[in-house]
């Protein structure tokens, strides 16, 4: 009897044992806070930068120009003449940068008129045309490590529409040949654009591209650079040079020039 009553005893005492260890065990489980899920960031995206400027581009022009078989003459107008050459010029550009990619858009509206002798002062001439460019292309940053330096190789297009008017008369004689027209091209281009800034005031841009390869005229070029100031995070200005090559003949019609000068931007940024 006394040993039934130790065996129950003891069995009791187990169970008691157990019970309290388990007690012990889920207080501890349910005090325990349950790690917080890892939230992972969005991808930062690309925040872009946008610039539209106004400029003017004292232009000359040389090179030869023919119309429809007249010619072709020698035109040289240089960028001082150009003041006066001038009729009108309309002309803006915009664009946009990331840390990765590039575009750039240009236009221009321009209209000359010369006049002149050639051939020893045998023939006058009187020449007018109105201009109009178009270009547009893009480009992808290098991740050269400088972020004071962009450099981005390009592809792009230069569309130039371009019409005409030339007059061809002997000295002596009062009799005078004169045609006009109206042509239009589109040239691929592929290029570099490179912009460096010395502080947060100061800047270079420089911009480089040939093309045409018989696509639309058999060879363009353009070189163009530029000193620049920030006056502030929206405003600034710069001057500089630049430089537009065209070699197109087809039809009769002749334009292997050179448009070049100096000008100034205003550029506002945001």
């Amino acid at each position: 009897m006394h040993k039934r009553i130790s065996i129950a005893a003891r069995t009791l005492a187990l169970i008691g044992g157990l019970l309290v260890v388990g007690s012990a065990v889920s207080a501890e489980a349910a005090d325990v806070t349950p790690p917080e899920p890892v939230v992972t960031a969005p991808a930062a995206k690309a925040d872009w930068r946008f610039q539209a400027t106004i400029y003017g581009w004292l232009s000359g022009v040389s090179g030869d120009v023919g119309v429809r078989g007249i010619g072709p003459v020698g035109v040289d107008i240089s960028p001082g003449q150009a003041i006066s050459d001038l009729d009108g010029a309309l002309m803006g550009s915009f664009g946009g940068f990331s840390d990765q990619f590039m575009f750039l858009t240009d236009f221009m509206l321009t209209k000359v008129s010369s006049d002149g002798q050639i051939r020893d002062r045998a023939f006058n001439y009187d020449y007018s045309q109105t201009q109009i460019t178009v270009q547009g292309l893009v480009g992808y940053m290098l991740p050269l490590g400088m972020p004071q330096l962009q450099l981005a190789p390009t592809v792009g297009f230069r569309y130039q529409n371009l019409s005409a008017d030339l007059g061809v008369s002997p000295a002596f004689l009062p009799v005078t040949y004169n045609d006009g027209g109206t042509v239009q091209w589109i040239d691929p281009t592929v290029g570099l654009y490179g912009h460096y800034d010395f502080n947060d005031r100061w800047f270079v841009t420089a911009l480089g591209d040939v093309g045409g390869f018989g696509v639309g005229s058999n060879f363009t070029w353009q070189a163009f650079g530029a000193v620049g100031y920030n006056w502030s995070k929206t405003i600034s200005t710069s001057i500089g040079y630049r430089a537009i090559y065209e070699d197109y003949e087809s039809g009769g019609f002749v334009y292997d020039t050179t448009q070049q000068g100096a000008f100034v931007g205003l550029g506002i940024h945001w």
